[in-house]
C-alpha cells in the first residue's frame, strides 16, 4: 500500500479523538497499554532527552518555540505535537539549525506495517511511532506535547528534563474535572521526582495544587511569571493573544535548564518559531487582502482572547465559525462580537455541531449559514470585496481551520 492508503487504514483501524471524540475506543486513559507498546518497540523513549509540555492553551506554541530554541543551540531536536491540520506527518518533526522536516512517508509506512496492532488507540500508535522515529534518528532531545491532561496521557511514560504547564482553563471538563483546580491536578500529573516543574502563573485556585503535587513528587517548582523576557527581544512570528505569556514561559524554561536566558541567536530562532517549525493555525494570517486570519482556539478562555483582539482591530468583521458538539456554546456566545457577520459552518466530522443547531444558537447575531467550510470561506471573501477594510476570521475548531486552509490552497 502507498502512504495515503496506509494512513487511511490507520484512521479506520484506530478511531481518533479528532474524528470520534472521547469515545471508549478512541480515548483510553491510563498508561499500561502505552508502556507495554513502548516495551515492544524497545522503549525508544529512553534513548533521548525530552521536555514535556501540558496545559489548556498555549502548549503548542510553547513546544514550537522551545524546539526552535534547542535547534538554534545546536541540538538535533524532535518535536511531537497534535493535532495536525493538513498532513498527518505534521505531528512528528525533526529540527536542526538548517530547518525542519516531517517524518518521511516511507517511515510511516514501515512503522505501521511492522508495529501496528489492534487494541491500541490512535494516539498510542502515533506516540509509539514518534518515539520510534526519534530514537532511530538519534535526536538529542525531544519536545513532547501531551494529548489530553497529563496524568493519564499516553506521553506520560517519559522522564523529562523539565515538566512545563502552560495556562489552565476549563476544557474537556467531563474528562479532566469541572474546576480549574481539578484540571490543574491532571496536568500536574506530568511532574516527576527530582525533575524541575514549571507552571505559568500563581493564582489562588491552581497554585496550591501545583505546590502540593510538586512537594509529593519531590519536584523543584517554578512559576514562569517570576521570570522576565530579555530586553529588546525581537517580535514573534507566532502572533495572537497570550503569546507574551508563552514567551515568558519559554524564557523561564531555558533559564532553568541552562542557567541563563536565551542568547541573541536563540532569541532570533524563537522569534521565527512558526516559520522554522511549520506551526500553523495560531492567529495565522492566510491572506493580506482581504485580511484573513485563522486560529484553532476552541474553548472559552482562548476564544475570549481572540475575539477581544479581533474587536480591537476596529474593522468590519466576517467570522466563519464552527464548533464541535461537545463545546460549551452557552459559555462561548457572550464572547462573540455582536457587530460581526457570521457564516456558521459544519466541518466534515461526526463530532461537529450540526449547522442547524449552531445557526439556532447564533440566531441573535447576523448570520448566513453555509453548506460547507469552503462555502463559508468563499462567501466571506465575496462579502469582504463589498466592504472597506474588512477582516475575515476563521475558527472555532481545528477542523474548520484545516478545511479552510485546504480550500484556500486550492484556489
Amino acid at each position: 500500500m502507498d502512504y495515503d492508503e496506509v494512513v487511511e487504514r490507520l484512521f479506520s483501524r484506530h478511531r481518533s479523538v479528532q474524528s470520534s471524540g472521547f469515545s471508549s475506543d478512541a480515548y483510553k486513559p491510563g498508561l499500561e497499554a502505552m508502556r507495554e507498546y513502548a516495551e515492544r518497540l524497545g522503549n525508544p523513549q529512553e534513548l533521548f532527552r525530552c521536555i514535556h509540555v501540558a496545559g489548556t492553551n498555549g502548549k503548542g506554541s510553547v513546544c514550537s518555540m522551545i524546539a526552535a530554541a534547542l535547534a538554534a543551540r545546536g541540538f538535533r531536536t524532535g518535536l511531537y505535537t497534535s493535532p495536525h491540520l493538513i498532513d498527518f506527518r505534521e505531528r512528528i518533526k525533526i529540527l536542526e539549525p538548517s530547518g525542519a522536516g516531517m517524518i518521511p512517508k516511507e517511515a510511516v509506512c514501515e512503522f505501521l506495517e511492522k508495529y501496528d496492532r489492534d487494541g491500541l488507540t490512535f494516539f498510542e500508535v502515533t506516540t509509539g511511532m514518534a518515539f520510534w522515529w526519534f530514537a532511530r534518528q538519534e535526536v538529542d532531545v525531544v519536545v513532547v506535547e501531551t494529548g489530553l491532561g497529563g496524568l493519564l496521557d499516553s506521553t506520560n511514560i517519559i522522564t523529562p528534563r523539565i515538566s512545563i504547564i502552560t495556562s489552565i482553563g476549563l476544557d474537556h471538563c467531563g474528562l479532566l474535572g469541572g474546576t480549574r483546580a481539578e484540571i490543574a491536578f491532571q496536568k500536574a500529573g506530568i511532574f516527576k521526582p527530582g525533575v524541575p516543574a514549571l507552571a505559568w502563573g500563581r493564582d489562588g485556585e491552581t497554585q496550591p495544587v501545583f505546590e502540593e503535587v510538586a512537594a509529593a513528587k519531590g519536584s523543584p517548582l517554578y512559576f514562569a511569571e517570576d521570570f522576565k523576557v530579555p530586553a529588546g527581544f525581537p517580535p514573534l512570528d507566532l502572533e495572537g493573544p497570550c503569546q507574551d505569556i508563552n514567551l515568558r514561559t519559554v524564557c523561564a524554561a531555558l533559564t532553568i535548564l541552562y542557567g541563563g536566558g536565551p542568547a541573541p541567536e536563540v532569541q532570533q530562532a524563537i522569534a521565527h518559531a512558526a516559520a522554522l517549525t511549520g506551526f500553523h493555525g495560531r492567529w495565522e494570517i492566510l491572506r493580506r487582502n482581504p485580511l484573513t486570519i485563522c486560529d484553532i482556539a476552541h474553548n472559552p478562555p482562548a476564544l475570549a482572547a481572540n475575539m477581544a483582539r479581533l474587536e480591537q482591530l476596529g474593522r468590519p468583521m466576517l467570522i466563519v465559525f464552527g464548533l464541535m458538539a461537545d463545546k460549551d456554546i452557552d459559555a462561548i456566545l457572550p464572547l462573540l462580537p455582536a457587530g460581526a457577520e457570521y457564516f456558521p459552518v459544519q466541518p466534515r466530522t461526526p463530532r461537529a455541531m450540526t449547522l442547524d443547531d449552531l445557526a439556532l444558537k447564533l440566531k441573535h447575531f447576523s448570520t448566513s449559514p453555509q453548506p460547507s467550510v469552503a462555502g463559508g470561506v468563499k462567501t466571506a471573501l465575496q462579502k469582504a470585496a463589498e466592504l472597506q477594510d474588512a477582516v475575515i476570521y476563521i475558527g472555532g475548531s481545528t477542523y474548520v481551520v484545516s478545511e479552510a486552509i485546504s480550500y484556500l490552497q486550492s484556489i
